[in-house]
This record gives structure tokens, C-alpha cells and sequence, in this order.
């Protein structure tokens, strides 16, 4: 198994709606085991350089396994930042050894 990192990215006009939480819970649950770290949420934020467009913002990441790139992409399917316009980037943790 390899942990893949999940960017959570949302419109850069987002605001939470009620019921918000309880949608991202439930859907945290659904991952199971293959969810290794549930990360945090971001908060405030600015860029540097070119980060996915001034359209789009980080909201939060989290750390899953999954087999392969194909499967981490099938754990994000459900995510609820998709229901509101926003996206999952998603990537392979390069292990670096003594680290």
C-alpha cells in the first residue's frame, strides 16, 4: 500500500454551509482504514507562484492508502468539497529514508 496525500480545494469564494461537518464525518467514516491521517483543516491562506489558479483555494488535506493512483482516485469520489464546485488533488507521499 502506498499513502497518497488529498488536497481539498474549493471555490475561492466558498462559504460552509450548515450541515457541513456532519457531511465531511460521514464521508470520513466511509474511508474506513484506508484513512491514515484525517490531516486538519487550513484556515487562512496565500499563495506563491501558480497553485491551481486564483479560482480555486486549499481548504484542508488528509493522508489515505490505497493500492494505486487509480484507487486513491475512487476513495475521493463522494468527497463533499465536489458538491459545491471543488476538487481533490491527489498524489503519491514520497517516502524519503531516514525521515
Amino acid at each position: 500500500m502506498t499513502n497518497y496525500v488529498f488536497s481539498f480545494r474549493v471555490p475561492a469564494d466558498y462559504k460552509p454551509e450548515a450541515g457541513t461537518t456532519a457531511e465531511w464525518q460521514a464521508w470520513f467514516g466511509a474511508l474506513g482504514s484506508a484513512l491514515v491521517d484525517i490531516g486538519n483543516a487550513v484556515t487562512d491562506y496565500a499563495s506563491l507562484g501558480e497553485v491551481g489558479g486564483s479560482d480555486s483555494r486549499m481548504i484542508a488535506y488528509s493522508v489515505v492508502a490505497a493500492q494505486d493512483l487509480g484507487s486513491a482516485l475512487a476513495l475521493a469520489k463522494g468527497c463533499p468539497v465536489l458538491r459545491v464546485g471543488g476538487g481533490v488533488e491527489v498524489g503519491p507521499v514520497m517516502e524519503v529514508p531516514g525521515s
